[in-house]
């Protein structure tokens, strides 16, 4: 058995290393810093390259970059530096070049309190970028899905060629724990499918299922193109309707219409369900404190913990509704993950229990919001 006491952000890092990650760029900024600095660790004696931007626009910029010449590539920030890396993750979903992009939230709005986490940031990951197009996000819970769902990140990058956030949080981030590192399942690393040598290949001209162009280096044999524009398949600036409109349905398609094959969740039921319970993040370490309790005493709970938060695992949510009398939704904020529960609820009552105080919510807050 090996046994290893780390913070999340050093899984993190290690979990990058293992999934091929070498190219790490960043700016410092509390609680993401760590990160940064045990990539600086990691990264330089097996070859790889870990630099610090400007800032973090140039950061993830210089990740894109790296990421278009081949390499896995990931960068770290917290809620003001994310802020500022909106344009270039409007790039990275335009142009289809794969990043995992860290975002380890603190308490805000702007600079908040840097020492406090929070989940304030879980609606700009998905909506913030130019166009509305989706993304993927995942939420880990403890230092093992630090872990696991960083590797499931870049493999997801790899495949599908978009921006892959994990929201982490400061808590989870900063707080060591024991991980069994022999007792981790973990995917085979994946690969982004490279042009056939024999074949010519378009650079914005989707492959088969899933509906992802092919991939080609930049700075290799043969002659690449990169566009931020509105392109066609063959990566030139379009104004025809038809070509945005099949480009902009494949970019929405390829991530929407598969959302199911990476929902990565925790789902505890019981029959007769009275109160559905959904969280995520560190929340979701109350919530199974208190369903303990409840269960004790002989209520009927049920628990569904999301770790994948966008694309909207739909089916799956409502497979957990069904029964239930009513739904309580738990989230460090003042209600944004809420509001997809509530879309999908039907005739079932949604309440929302949110704090956004720099404190946690407990078991028993938990507890008392459910008898409220």
């Amino acid at each position: 058995m090996s046994l290893c006491l780390m913070e999340g952000n050093e899984a993190i890092a290690r979990a990058a290393i293992a999934a091929g990650c070498r190219f790490f760029a960043g700016y410092p900024i509390t609680p993401a810093t760590t990160i940064y600095q045990h990539m600086l660790d990691l990264l330089p004696p097996m070859g790889g390259i870990c630099l610090q931007g400007e800032d973090e626009i140039a950061s993830l910029g210089f990740c894109l970059g790296a990421a278009m010449a081949g390499m896995k590539v990931m960068t770290a920030t917290s809620g003001p530096g994310i802020s500022l890396c909106s344009e270039q993750i409007s790039f990275a979903i335009g142009s289809e070049v794969p990043v995992v992009i860290v975002d380890v939230q603190r308490l805000g709005p702007s600079t908040g309190s840097a020492t406090r986490g929070a989940d304030g940031d879980i609606q700009f990951l998905r909506w913030g970028n130019s166009g509305g197009l989706p993304v993927i996000v995942l939420a880990p819970v403890d230092v093992r899905d630090c872990f696991t769902l960083t590797v499931q990140a870049f493999n997801l990058a790899e495949q599908y060629r978009c921006p892959v956030f994990l929201a982490a949080n400061k808590e989870i981030a900063m707080t060591r724990e024991t991980l069994d590192m022999d007792a981790l399942v973990l995917p085979e690393p994946a690969e982004r499918r490279l042009c056939p040598p024999d074949r010519d290949c378009p650079p914005f001209e989707p492959a088969d299922d899933p509906p992802v162009p092919y991939f080609l280096p930049m700075g290799g044999e043969r002659i690449v193109r990169h566009t931020s524009s509105t392109h066609g398949p063959d990566g030139y600036i379009t104004a025809d309707p038809r070509t945005i409109a099949r480009t902009l349905s494949r970019l929405r398609r390829k991530l929407a219409s598969v959302g199911d094959r990476f929902s990565f969740f925790e789902w505890d039921p019981c029959e007769n369900t009275e109160i559905l319970l959904i969280a995520y993040g560190v929340t979701a370490r109350a919530a199974r404190a208190a369903l303990a309790q409840l269960r004790s005493q002989g209520r009927k709970i049920s628990l569904l913990v999301l770790k994948t938060l966008y694309p909207v695992p739909a089916d799956l949510i409502k497979k957990c509704l069904a029964g239930a009398r009513q739904v309580l939704v738990l989230e460090m904020n003042l209600g944004q993950y809420v509001r997809e529960i509530e879309r999908l609820a039907g005739g079932v009552p949604v309440r929302h229990f949110g704090r956004m105080d720099g404190e946690l919510i407990t078991a028993q807050q938990v507890i008392e919001a459910i008898a409220a």
